[in-house]
């Protein structure tokens, strides 16, 4: 199965305006992602103790459970235009907290790059199915995330190839931004679960075809 969850704004937008390397999420966007932040679950997986258990984190839970392999953009790697730096290591730190392959889409060539507690990010040129086809040989029986960002799961989207997409909607206006759906004109969903948690809802869609 593959599956995408992204936190998305009442007006639509996965990041916000004036997104640059230093700002990656561009303005206001890193509240999209603070109510994960103090999470019991968040916080183990990035080597951290303690932390809130709610309804919340009972969904990042289950949301990564059984990952065998994730993709992403060469944004949210952390790499800009131009070549690859091979000293530049991304966003992630020493210890990202995927501890799977990590297939990320580029158009620059680069040697694999093994990271500390398992993640492995593994550079794909040749497009989004090749590198589809690289994360299912890796997870096998597992499931496959497209992480992000937004340009990353849009492509994925309109091929057809996501099964399951998960928003959490967090009640802030960005204004502007990147919006996850411009463009999907034909996109179906189909609603199949929604989860009210303290701060934000959850909502587990159906990707028709």
């Amino acid at each position: 199965m593959v599956i995408s969850q992204l936190s998305i704004s009442l007006d639509g937008y996965v990041a916000g305006p004036e997104q640059s390397l230093q700002d990656p999420l561009g303005r206001g966007g890193l509240q999209l992602h603070e109510w994960v932040f103090g999470l019991d679950t968040w916080r183990a997986q990035h080597g951290l103790t303690g932390g809130e258990r709610n309804i919340d984190a009972e969904v990042v839970d289950e949301m990564t459970r059984d990952i065998g392999a994730y993709i992403m953009g060469r944004r949210m790697f952390g790499g800009g235009a131009g070549d690859w730096d091979e000293a530049w290591q991304g966003w992630w730190g020493d210890e990202p907290p995927f501890r799977t392959p990590v297939f990320v889409l580029s158009h620059h060539p680069r040697t694999p790059l093994v990271m500390n507690g398992g993640t492995e990010f593994r550079f794909v040129t040749d497009g989004i199915e090749s590198a589809l086809r690289q994360a299912r040989e890796a997870a096998g029986d597992r499931r496959v995330a497209i992480a992000g960002g937004a340009s990353t799961v849009r492509q994925y989207l309109a091929a057809g190839l996501i099964d399951t997409l998960q928003l959490h909607l967090v009640p802030i206006i960005l204004g502007g931004g990147e919006k996850l759906l411009d463009g999907l004109d034909s996109l179906r969903l189909e609603q199949v679960a929604v989860v009210a948690g303290p701060t934000v809802t959850h909502v587990t869609y159906r990707v028709l075809r």
